[in-house]
């Protein structure tokens, strides 16, 4: 890997002090443990250092090309009008358009947004692929709204972002909390409505029938599947009767654990918002989904003990895959994980202060930028189908998966071995420096 300032132009710049000092970014992160951007920013900047990123570069790297706040009126079933908020973010587009999810949340804030619009530059960039980062969300509970409701919400919100931000060679959303195919293809349908034609690419996640992607759905799922047999075989690990628990029963979780199982591995553990369940013989995850599927949530499911959600996190497992929530392991409880291997299917389920911790306890983590990017991956030659009219099998979808997260897993791995990093620090280095060298060589417009 070169250094980046024998890349960046710029003559007499000294690059003595590291771009943290210059911007004076000598914040604990233990202070805001939970802020997704602290977070975001403590990992971007340990990276920059190590880099030693021009002080120019990084102020170009941390900030988002463009945040958009707009308001969303609708009319409600009842007759009322109810005015939502709704916020899209695209931090970088200099390797191709930004791409990111939508999501529908109470929870939905700027620095949350602007984080994630910032993990996705990083992600496309460490798997490879010509996308930048964007996010977007509506401050909402989609809980309490109609399916019409939805829609209006969907449809308004899209058109407030069109000549803005979305768009097939600008800004590609995705499905995220509380959204999914049906939403996409309402994007999808009011774009085309404004442009006067069928515009499929403007969005990934769509349903097959209008021009989504086979293998889809499962493909974030599958990207964790991969990724932790790559960092089995390089732990020696076997396959077969490797232990493993998996936080978070959802489209990720349930998928990873039941391709995890198909490979060999044993699922002793699983969880979803109704609780965790433990089984130290087996869970057999064809039933685990089956019961879902009738019940809606694990609760009562009869092949496993229920136990405390906290526990399945620090079980006597080999792998550990927490595909739930952000912010799940902390620095007051990653002492007590003794997972030899954890693949973060959930975007920033580690907080920065337990990347400590858990590196001097040897723990290897997959970090989500590559352990989850199966899903953008995917999303990617959803894209490319689209824009071409021509699309793939689904085990050529899946072939060509498969060898990109391998090939990226062991691009990370190389330069966690170069430089004596984990592999979180060494995605990070490894994707701001093709993002940045791209930089380098476009120049500054002006």
């Amino acid at each position: 890997m070169r250094r980046l300032d024998d890349m960046t132009e710029g003559k007499g710049r000294s690059n003595d002090r590291t771009a943290q000092e210059i911007l004076g970014r000598n914040k604990d992160p233990l202070l805001d443990e939970h802020n997704p951007f602290e977070a975001m920013m403590a990992r971007f900047d340990h990276a920059a250092e190590l880099l030693a990123l021009d002080p120019g570069m990084y102020k170009i790297l941390k900030e988002p090309e463009k945040q958009v706040t707009v308001a969303v009126p609708i009319r409600m079933d009842n007759g009322d009008i109810e005015v939502f908020t709704g916020i899209r973010v695209v931090h970088s587009t200099v390797r191709g358009p930004g791409k990111g999810g939508i999501r529908f949340d109470l929870r939905v804030t700027i620095d949350e947004v602007k984080a994630l619009a910032a993990w996705m530059t990083w992600k496309c960039a460490v798997v490879n692929i010509p996308f930048g980062g964007a996010k977007g969300g509506v401050v909402c509970d989609p809980t309490v709204l109609s399916v019409g409701e939805l829609e209006r919400l969907t449809r308004r919100y899209t058109a407030a972002l069109i000549g803005t931000t979305i768009g097939p060679d600008s800004d590609i959303p995705a499905p995220d909390v509380n959204t999914n195919e049906r939403i996409m293809a309402w994007i999808m349908d009011t774009y085309s409505m404004h442009q006067h034609y069928p515009v499929t690419s403007v969005v990934t996640g769509k349903p097959v029938e209008m021009g989504g992607s086979l293998g889809r759905r499962e493909a974030t799922g599958r990207g964790c599947m991969i990724a932790t047999k790559e960092a089995l075989k390089h732990l020696g690990l076997p396959l077969r009767g490797t232990k493993a628990a998996v936080q978070g029963f959802g489209n990720v979780g349930s998928v990873a654990a039941q391709l995890l199982e198909l490979e060999g591995l044993t699922i002793v553990a699983i969880s979803d918002v109704s609780g965790a369940h433990y089984n130290p013989n087996d869970i057999y995850i064809k039933d685990a989904i089956a019961w879902v599927n009738e019940h809606h949530y694990l609760e009562g499911y009869p092949g496993a003990e229920a136990i405390d959600p906290a526990e399945l996190l620090e079980l006597e497992v080999d792998v550990l895959l927490p595909a739930a929530v952000e912010n799940a392991i902390t620095r007051k409880n990653a002492g007590r994980i003794k997972a030899r291997v954890i693949c973060e299917g959930a975007n920033g389920p580690t907080t920065a202060s337990a990347d400590r911790i858990l590196e001097d306890n040897g723990i290897f983590v997959i970090p989500d930028i590559l352990a989850n990017a199966g899903g953008v991956t995917v999303s990617y030659f959803e894209w490319v189908q689209d824009r071409n009219g021509y699309f793939w099998t689904e085990e050529t979808v899946n072939e060509r998966l498969n060898a990109i997260i391998e090939n990226s897993f062991r691009a990370v791995k190389s330069v966690a071995d170069q430089h004596s990093v984990s592999m979180r620090v060494a995605a990070y280095m490894l994707a701001m420096e093709r993002v940045a060298a791209v930089h380098t060589l476009r120049g500054l417009y002006a």
